[in-house]
């Protein structure tokens, strides 16, 4: 008797009971599926995403800012984007460069204010 179960982000898995054989086969599937899914887990937590480029809805969701101030970034030149037919594109690498500069930015003026 096979049973289905519900994994992760809604992939289907048959679970084998225990009158069931496995083949070589379906170890080597299984090995493969496991693989894939460290894979992607080691990509979530040391922060690469799991695409280059993200459309203007991703990009407010992971900063937490609102449509206009990532318009403003746009307008300023603070954050390149790239327009595709309607939707505007911005490049992950783009992102965490902006985030570092401003971090440093900010280091650096409260070692300005220490020494002031």
């Amino acid at each position: 008797m096979t049973t289905i179960s519900q994994q992760g982000k809604g992939v289907l898995s048959l679970i084998p009971t225990r009158d069931q054989l496995l083949t070589q086969g379906d170890l080597a599937e299984f090995k493969d599926e496991m693989l894939d899914e460290f894979k992607r887990i080691i990509k979530e937590c040391i922060g690469e995403p799991g695409k280059k480029w993200l459309k203007s809805c991703e990009v407010k969701k992971l900063l937490g800012i609102s449509h206009g101030f990532l318009q403003t970034l746009r307008d300023s030149g603070t954050l390149p984007f790239t327009k595709i037919g309607g939707a505007l594109y911005y490049d992950y690498e783009d992102i965490q460069q902006m985030m570092s500069a401003r971090k440093n930015l900010k280091e650096e003026y409260q070692e300005f204010r220490k020494t002031s």
